[in-house]
């Protein structure tokens, strides 16, 4: 099992930065190397999408829409997700989940909300 709380949504400018922090625990964290870690977003009327993780072996993917403004970053332990988002869009407002695979198993955290104003 593994328990994740996200926290650092808050409301923003565009243009602003936030950065977000997803604190992981549980006994299976301690396979850490097998895991994959990851933000996810989802608007108002949309589906959940990937914004960014980091793989096995600490490669990591970005969305389209976010490469160049958002870094993904973790511990040596891949204990503590964060996600440093910069030069922020209105459009990137929603609420925000960290997700941990591993194992076959997929935990999600319980969301923070972002909002960024025009």
């Amino acid at each position: 099992q593994v328990q994740l709380v996200e926290s650092g949504g808050d409301l923003v400018q565009a243009g602003g930065s936030l950065r977000l922090s997803c604190a992981a625990s549980g006994s299976t964290v301690a396979g850490y190397s097998l895991a994959t870690v990851a933000w996810y977003r989802q608007a108002p009327g949309n589906q959940r999408e990937l914004v960014a993780r980091i793989g096995r072996n600490f490669k990591r993917d970005y969305a389209d829409s976010v490469k160049g403004r958002f870094a993904i970053s973790t511990d040596n332990r891949k204990a503590t997700i964060y996600l440093q988002m910069n030069s922020l869009k209105p459009e990137d407002t929603a609420v925000y989940y960290c997700n941990y695979q591993i194992l076959g198993s997929d935990y999600w955290g319980q969301g923070t909300q972002v909002t960024v104003s025009s």
